[in-house]
């Protein structure tokens, strides 16, 4: 599914933004190709032409649909959430920009209504989440390559499998990838925990280390922390004290675009250890079949009910304006998605 570059699909991505589909295919004939009609078909999509403040750049817009090649999927947007990244991308300021002007929205799931003639890996009917950042999930259809996209199971809530490409993974790979756990821990159950809310400072098994700061200790061997994007870089002083001699202290995001602040001290004589992860490099770095890997084992966790979708608010896509206001708010306690 991946042949490229993390980059070069994201501009690849953001090319295809008037790659849309009309709100009537979703009932479309369960067939293996789809024939576009002799009209122009529109679709609804949030577009912005150029940088700047979310609110004020964001349009809903109609657009025209091309035509399906033999290798692209039509799909029907199902719900689609406001991440941080698709902010800071919108803003100008993420770690990969598309060509504008582009399509909104990095995270999302879709149900598949017909298939090229050279799709062999996915049907009508199947559900589908972006492979990589920069689709542009923020439109009611569109038309996507197969290799763009990741099936996923469809007995999940509708929820899960919209919020399920970037916040848990995240999480997982943060548990699994800097620190050996140590046996007799679950780290399903961890991961569970960890995934339930969006930023991980609301974990189930969090303790309080501060008003601002939250961690998440298990089996003493690694500790995750997550501040709140619009608070004092300060506060993560007291959390990098109560950090084990030779611990490692992650950063996955910085929205309040302030520096980390480490102490010296606890640097020397405590050997901290400071990591950053970006989900995206870490597809860059593996194969497909790995990211895909992550996937089926987090949609297990969630059939199990060790891992729940994070506290939401569906948002029609017309009344953008509201969720993407209410992204934007600090200490927010619900993600927004987007229903199409």
């Amino acid at each position: 599914m991946w042949v490229c570059s993390t980059l070069w699909r994201v501009r690849t991505a953001a090319r295809q933004w008037r790659r849309l589909l009309p709100a009537s295919g979703c009932h479309g004939p369960a067939a293996s190709s789809y024939s576009a009609s002799a009209e122009p078909a529109r679709v609804r999509a949030l577009v912005y032409g150029h940088h700047g403040d979310p609110a004020k750049v964001v349009e809903l817009k109609n657009l025209e649909l091309a035509a399906v090649g033999g290798s692209d999927v039509h799909v029907k947007m199902l719900a689609a959430p406001i991440n941080p990244s698709d902010i800071n991308m919108i803003q100008g300021n993420y770690g990969l920009l598309p060509e504008l002007p582009a399509v909104g929205g990095n995270e999302g799931v879709a149900q598949v209504v017909a298939v090229g003639s050279n799709v062999t890996g996915l049907k009508p009917g199947d559900w589908v989440i972006p492979a990589n950042a920069g689709l542009g999930t923020w439109r009611t259809e569109a038309v996507f390559s197969e290799e763009a996209l990741i099936q996923v199971p469809s007995d999940i809530p509708l929820q899960s499998a919209a919020t399920l490409g970037v916040n848990p993974c995240t999480a997982y790979r943060m548990l699994m990838d800097f620190e050996q756990l140590q046996p007799g821990h679950a780290p399903a159950t961890a991961c569970s925990q960890l995934c339930r809310w969006e930023k991980l400072h609301r974990a189930a098994a969090a303790v309080s280390v501060s008003p601002l700061g939250l961690q998440v200790q298990l089996a003493g061997t690694l500790q995750v922390f997550s501040w709140d994007d619009h608070q004092v870089t300060e506060s993560q002083w007291p959390v990098q004290a109560k950090t084990r001699r030779g611990g490692t202290m992650v950063t996955y995001g910085g929205m309040a675009k302030q520096p980390v602040i480490a102490s010296v001290s606890l640097l020397i004589f405590k050997d901290l250890k400071l990591r950053g992860f970006w989900l995206s490099q870490w597809k860059k770095d593996h194969s497909p079949d790995q990211f895909k890997e992550l996937i089926l084992t987090l949609c297990d966790l969630i059939r199990r009910g060790q891992l729940t979708a994070p506290a939401c608010s569906q948002v029609p896509l017309q009344d953008y304006q509201s969720a993407l206001e209410a992204s934007m708010k600090p200490f927010m306690s619900s993600k927004q998605i987007l229903t199409m």
